[in-house]
């Protein structure tokens, strides 16, 4: 990692010395831009997912290039990594705010935004520029938790929000939410209310129904189970493991999938570097699905 400061590249982005293994600074030519926002001004329980942009891109060096469930590479890929939104400390309706702009930005040079957190409360802004370019947009949800609460510990825009929160910014409604674990009695309500808990082997079917429509993955590490992935700030036992993610990974296949990210890694919180190889991991997997899925 580079000890330089940031320095300001143009659309609210700092190079912060740190690149996803394999990816351009330059994003002409690329389909898909990646970019960090280190925020966990919210965080309920453990604090540390600011630092979660910064080990995913230390520890990617670590993998192959190479995807062998996919059967693709990311040397045939030309992909971005933008670097750091610029986002204030604090409250944290500026940095939706500045993610929101930060999303348009990459919007606007023709890629698909992946982006890295950071905690889940960040995912709104993102959800809100790539949803008034696809107002058809269906979003879909891999969490421990709900996250449909209207406020927490004060805050509207605190992580145990976020879903809620991406409703009010989302013009479809269409929110499918996989295979939640946690959350309150009135959550749980709505969601079968709603229709919007699905369990895994659903998934496939769901997506085939949606077939056409763009779609944005949230990916809440907090999914995955403790005993995989221990860097988490809110761990909730009874999750999932990786392959079960490669599930969801196949039932994209096809798909259009125009944005995702990927949030709430605290990478102090396992010194083993376990958890952030996991997420560099899904973070390959990513790359090479919104490099791969049809349309615009």
């Amino acid at each position: 990692m580079g000890s330089h400061a940031p320095v300001d590249h143009g659309g609210g982005f700092l190079d912060d010395g740190g690149v996803f293994m394999g990816a351009r600074r330059d994003p002409a030519g690329c389909s898909v831009g990646l970019f960090g926002v280190a925020y966990d001004g919210t965080t309920s329980f453990r604090p540390g997912t600011r630092f979660g942009p910064a080990a995913i891109r230390a520890v990617s060096e670590g993998l192959e290039t190479y995807d062998p469930q996919l059967d693709r590479d990311l040397a045939d890929v030309a992909y971005a990594d933008l670097g750091a939104v610029d986002c204030p400390h604090g409250a944290p309706e500026p940095v939706v705010e500045a993610v929101r702009h930060a999303t348009d930005a990459v919007l606007d040079l023709q890629l698909r935004p992946l982006m890295l957190g950071g905690e889940h409360s960040i995912s709104s802004g993102a959800v809100a520029a790539v949803a008034a370019r696809h107002p058809d947009l269906v979003l879909l949800q891999l969490d421990a938790h709900a996250d449909l609460r209207d406020s927490w510990l004060g805050s509207r825009h605190s992580h145990a929000c976020a879903m809620r929160r991406c409703l009010e910014v989302l013009p479809s409604g269409t929110l499918l939410q996989l295979a939640i674990r946690s959350g309150t009695r009135d959550e749980f309500s709505e969601l079968r209310r709603e229709q919007r808990l699905l369990q895994l082997e659903q998934l496939p079917a769901s997506l085939a129904a949606l077939a056409g429509r763009p779609i944005y993955l949230t990916v809440d590490l907090d999914w995955f189970d403790p005993s995989v992935l221990p860097g988490t700030g809110t761990p909730e036992p009874g999750g999932y493991v990786w392959s079960d993610f490669a599930r969801v990974v196949e039932a994209l296949r096809g798909q259009r999938l125009v944005a995702a990210d990927v949030v709430e890694l605290a990478p102090a919180l396992d010194p083993s570097d376990v958890s952030s190889v996991l997420a560099a991991k899904v973070v390959r997997s990513l790359i090479l699905s919104l490099a791969a899925a049809p349309g615009p």
